[in-house]
């Protein structure tokens, strides 16, 4: 309804941090409940990634996750040279439990994924089209493809922003009622934003509006009156 549930903050920290003398971004994501949904389900989430700056592939993924009373806390350290994944995951403060797994070239992680769809090129996207992207989630080899759905201009706090519009192609059944049941639009520019998404889940649906933004490398592409 009209309650503001949560808000959500996505950061390029400005720290170096080398893996294999190779130089990475750091991707900072938090999201936390605010107001009346902290009575009843509280939330707060931190997922962070080190990402390759030239082969844009993760180095490290860390998630520390608290929602509601369950509790997540996982490291994974990727090596891309040699095609695999080191994780070490515990649930609910249980003891952790580390595994070693292949992965495919380019494999990207929750994080990376958003950040590697960025620099794609959608110029000529034509509704329908799908881009492939393999991510490793859980333990597990997942495909986090996203499908083209057309242009939308979004009204935003910060202005009218010219968008294109995705379905990302899901998981059913754990949090989503059917595959394409999320919407996603971004910034029809350079530097490709998240603006708006929409989702139906098991227990509702949600909504999220972009309300700021600062240090763009390009010009967004808000519509001028």
């Amino acid at each position: 309804g009209l309650i503001s549930a949560g808000e959500a903050v996505l950061e390029v920290k400005s720290d170096n941090q080398y893996f294999s003398s190779r130089p990475t971004w750091h991707i900072v994501g938090t999201g936390k409940s605010v107001g009346m949904f902290n009575w009843f389900f509280k939330v707060n989430d931190r997922y962070e990634s080190y990402i390759d700056r030239q082969a844009l592939v993760p180095w490290m993924f860390i998630r520390r996750v608290d929602e509601g009373g369950w509790i997540i806390k996982e490291d994974v350290v990727f090596n891309p040279l040699k095609d695999s994944a080191t994780s070490t995951a515990s649930r609910n403060n249980k003891p952790a439990v580390e595994g070693k797994f292949s992965v495919p070239d380019n494999i990207q992680d929750m994080v990376s994924a958003a950040f590697y769809a960025r620099t794609l090129d959608f110029s000529n996207a034509t509704v329908g089209q799908v881009y492939p992207i393999t991510a490793f989630i859980d333990n597990e080899v997942v495909p986090m493809n996203i499908k083209f759905i057309g242009r939308e201009t979004i009204s935003t706090k910060k202005g009218d922003f010219r968008c294109l519009m995705f379905r990302p192609l899901l998981q059913e059944g754990r949090i989503f009622k059917e595959k394409e049941d999320m919407t996603v639009w971004v910034s029809d520019d350079k530097n490709k934003i998240p603006v708006r998404a929409q989702t139906d889940i098991l227990v509702g649906s949600i909504k999220m509006d972009l309300v700021d933004f600062s240090g763009l490398t390009n010009e967004p592409a808000i519509v001028k009156d």
